[in-house]
């Protein structure tokens, strides 16, 4: 999951620019997506969310065990094993962006909390994305109990990154 994980807080950290949305309404009067996504923030987090993948297939290579535990790869190498890095990770901003159209249809503001909702979307994109580039290493490596720990954990990492986000001055709200 660290090619998932990853792009959103580099995004935040590093984003800013131009948004995404180009500062267009929909016929709501809202924006479509707000000043929190813009170009520079989903490349640089799409760059290193894919750099955290291929660095992790070069660490398995040499050490494809932890703790007497058996390391599970991206793919079978090659351009497959690209292509779920990327899928993970351009997944993980795609969920994050996709929920931030929702909370604007809805009426919340940038920052604005949606409990759940916020900790997870981006997981769910990349699941998505991923289980769209292979089905079948998706339903390899994402077993019930591998989804029922990533769902109880990123909450958790989510809501810790985000409290030192916010004390680092790159998130204005610790949620």
């Amino acid at each position: 999951m660290l090619p998932a994980y990853l792009p959103n807080p580099f995004a935040a950290l590093f984003g800013g620019g131009r948004p995404i949305d180009s500062g267009k309404t929909m016929s709501d009067g809202r924006r479509i997506l707000g000043d929190g996504k813009t170009f520079r923030g989903f490349f640089v987090g799409l760059i290193f969310g894919a750099l955290a993948g291929l660095m992790q297939m070069q660490l398995l290579e040499k050490y494809p065990m932890l703790f007497g535990v058996e390391l599970p790869i991206f793919g079978t190498g090659g351009s497959n094993t690209t292509i779920l890095i990327f899928a993970l990770a351009f997944g993980s901003l795609f969920g994050d962006m996709f929920m931030s159209f929702f909370k604007r249809r809805m009426g919340l503001k940038r920052g604005a909390p949606l409990p759940i909702i916020d900790q997870l979307d981006f997981v769910l994109g990349a699941w998505l994305f991923a289980y769209l580039a292979s089905p079948v290493w998706f339903a390899e490596h994402f077993t019930a109990s591998v989804i029922i720990v990533i769902l109880v954990i990123t909450p958790l990492l989510h809501l810790s990154t985000n409290v030192v986000g916010y004390f680092m001055g790159v998130k204005k709200e610790p949620w």
